[in-house]
């Protein structure tokens, strides 16, 4: 069965540095849209960041562009998102996901819209 498994999250100090990965199994999801939603507690899930498989481009949630970059390297088959400048509300369990299509901004900022959904990974920002 085709899953996909977050890693990297951990905890760091206000303004420091992490990189999570998404490394999927059970198949390739090199044609599929790749995005890193999070959630803090008691908050929705919210969209963070998407890279389309077709173009390339990329879209932000306004409160990280310009922190954070989403890659993909397919021939690794796996999804990157370096958050930089963090800051305690980015403290969330963050998830990977992917969707069958591409799409513009409004399109892969919507949950509904994704297939496959990994387990999360916790990053905890201390102030």
């Amino acid at each position: 069965q085709a899953q996909l498994v977050e890693s990297g999250g951990g905890l760091v100090q206000a303004g420091g540095s992490l990189r999570l990965s998404c490394a999927p199994s059970g198949r390739s999801f090199s044609t599929y849209a790749m995005g890193w939603f999070r959630q803090a507690p008691e908050k929705e899930r919210e969209f963070v960041a998407a890279i389309n498989w077709s173009d390339q481009n990329t879209y932000y949630s306004d409160s990280v562009k310009g922190r954070f970059t989403i890659t993909r390297d397919n021939t690794k088959n796996t999804l990157y998102l370096q958050m930089n400048s963090l800051r305690p509300e980015d403290t969330a369990v963050y998830y990977c996901a992917a969707g069958r299509y591409s799409g513009n901004y409004d399109w892969l900022r919507e949950r509904k819209n994704y297939d496959y959904w990994g387990q999360g990974t916790q990053v905890t920002v201390s102030s």
